[in-house]
């Protein structure tokens, strides 16, 4: 019997990794580390610092196909060509179903776009893989703000702020701001 439920486990991760992307590298350590960094920062400028760092990682992809498909979809983004940098998302995804980043890319230009739903639907999926993912947790904050659904825009900003108390959308939750707590915004 054993031997059988090792056989079955051994076909399970087979079939887990049957879409050819090896597993997103595990960065947690270095990344639990910057965070800690980052709230105990002096400065915007240092904060800065290492919240590019933290790209560093979210940004290292499984292997070199899916990292081209990542940057390629990134610079097709930063080009405003949307539609090609969804279109290498989609693709990333599909390879790497395990890749945070896929979905959080994917998502942002989803938000840009503002198909504010399936947006929602891929920073859900990316914080599923990554929980303490900021970047993916200020966007959630961002999206569901474009929803209207302002009480949790406030719970994920307000989570996204106590990892990253120097983030730039910070504003949004301060006295005046959409996202203050209410009795506090405008």
């Amino acid at each position: 019997m054993r031997a059988l439920l090792t056989i079955l486990a051994v076909l399970a991760t087979t079939v887990a990794r049957a879409d050819g992307c090896p597993p997103a590298p595990d960065h947690s350590v270095a990344l639990a580390g910057l965070v800690a960094q980052i709230q105990s920062a002096g400065s915007e400028t240092e904060a800065r610092q290492i919240s590019n760092r933290m790209w560093e990682y979210w940004a290292d992809a499984p292997d070199e196909p899916a990292q081209d498909l990542l940057d390629r979809g990134m610079e097709r983004r930063a080009a405003y060509d949307f539609l090609a940098a969804y279109q290498a998302f989609d693709r990333l995804v599909a390879y790497c179903p395990h890749f945070a980043e896929g979905y959080n890319q994917r998502a942002f230009v989803s938000y840009l776009r503002q198909d504010f739903p399936a947006a929602l639907t891929d920073l859900d999926r990316a914080l599923e893989l990554s929980p303490d993912h900021i970047a993916a947790l200020s966007g959630r904050a961002l999206t569901l703000m474009g929803l209207r659904r302002l009480d949790e825009a406030r719970r994920d900003m307000a989570r996204a702020l106590a990892l990253n108390p120097w983030l730039p959308e910070r504003g949004l939750a301060g006295p005046g701001g959409p996202l203050a707590p209410p009795g506090e915004d405008i």
